[in-house]
């Protein structure tokens, strides 16, 4: 591997531990904003909402952009979008400025994942796709881990708005470093061209519709959708749950969120190489089996150590079933319409996303538990099921359809 080509796999690593650093940091952070800014759960998850809005809404742009355009420019304009609205998280003093400032966050962030993972497949060989994206998803794990140990520290010692100052400073430096080092691809100057004459060829629109009237699009969105669900509610309230309902201290339950991303990495470091020879879809089955079962374990477990296994369990999951999302988008379609599918498959996790906060936290605020809420996330992990499973009998490693 080239010196160029690791330099472009590490920013996207780095872009990738950012952006979830600061999608997550939101849950961590939430029991000291709650009070601070005299919120309910509800009007809690309508501001982490707002980001997802905006991330959901711009992501199939940016993925299709990916296909057509510098991605160097797009990765830093939206990187210092993205640690802009991050620094202004430290000031709002209701929840319309939090959730004005949360969107511009999410603006940036939508260039944080399908274009990330379309890019990096562009410098890894086709044999390695699950083992490679899994090492450049591997940071969104690391970005968990960072949610739930430093950021805490940060708030222990500065409050609550210096950790939202910490995570958009580095959003703003890796912005800098996105122009530094990424190339659009391997040959920055024929195979972009390539690219870009086979993104804009006068067939293209009839390509991209071709693709939406296919069943296995509409299986892993739908899949992909649930999933979003399910996975966001743990991120949002698991922190709180702790505190308010499990008497456990502020510091161990934003641990909880720690021990999430150390089975995520486990995960992906496991399942997402094992899927190069076992199958895509076999792996997110079992991935969504982890994730149903973790989110009603937190539901009904009791003790803490018994809470940290679920966790884990979850975590497992949750870490592995991202890349395998995207690899899935070359597995079955063309791979010159990657950005653009895994872009349309992000609206459909985006919107799992948006209503998963608002959903359950207003459950939360009528029932007076946040129980119901991991309950509503299992359920969402095993319908998902159900959208995955017509997908084995077509699930083979390398399978590439020449066109859609």
């Amino acid at each position: 591997m080239s010196k160029r080509s690791i330099a472009v796999l590490v920013a996207c690593f780095f872009t990738v531990l950012a952006a979830f650093s600061i999608r997550y940091s939101y849950g961590t952070l939430l029991p000291e904003m709650l009070p601070a800014l005299s919120i309910t759960k509800a009007e809690a998850g309508i501001i982490y909402s707002s980001y997802f809005i905006a991330y959901t809404v711009l992501s199939p742009i940016l993925g299709i952009m990916s296909d057509r355009f510098d991605m160097r420019i797009i990765l830093a304009v939206f990187m210092a979008v993205m640690g802009i609205g991050t620094f202004l998280m430290q000031y709002p003093t209701s929840m319309i400025q939090a959730s004005l400032f949360f969107t511009i966050a999410g603006i940036g962030c939508s260039a944080c994942w399908a274009p990330v993972v379309t890019l990096a497949q562009r410098w890894i060989s086709a044999k390695r796709r699950g083992l490679g994206l899994s090492l450049i998803d591997a940071g969104s794990s690391l970005g968990i881990i960072v949610a739930g140990t430093l950021i805490p520290l940060v708030v222990a010692s500065s409050g609550w708005q210096k950790g939202w100052m910490v995570l958009g400073v580095m959003g703003l430096l890796l912005s800098l470093v996105n122009y530094v080092f990424i190339r659009s691809s391997p040959d920055n100057t024929a195979n972009l061209k390539t690219d870009r004459s086979a993104a804009t060829d006068k067939n293209l629109r009839q390509n991209y519709l071709a693709i939406l009237k296919d069943k296995q699009f509409w299986y892993i969105g739908f899949a992909y959708l649930l999933t979003g669900f399910a996975i966001i509610i743990p991120f949002t309230f698991l922190s709180t749950y702790g505190v308010q309902e499990m008497a456990i201290s502020y510091e161990s339950s934003t641990l909880l969120i720690t021990i999430i991303g150390i089975g995520a990495v486990t995960g992906k470091l496991t399942l997402g190489p094992a899927s190069d020879s076992v199958g895509r879809i076999k792996v997110l089955v079992l991935c969504a089996v982890l994730i149903a079962g973790g989110c009603l374990g937190i539901a009904y477990g009791s003790g803490g150590r018994l809470l940290m296994i679920v966790c884990f369990v979850y975590g497992t999951g949750y870490g592995a079933c991202w890349a395998l999302y995207a690899a899935c988008a070359m597995d079955f379609f063309p791979k010159q319409y990657a950005g653009g599918i895994i872009g349309l498959w992000t609206f459909f996790l985006g919107t799992g996303c948006i209503c998963g906060p608002i959903i359950t936290g207003w459950a939360a605020d009528v029932t007076g538990t946040l129980k119901w809420s991991f309950v509503m996330a299992g359920i969402a992990g095993v319908i998902s099921l159900i959208f995955l499973l017509p997908m084995l009998k077509a699930s083979q490693v390398g399978m590439v359809k020449s066109q859609p």
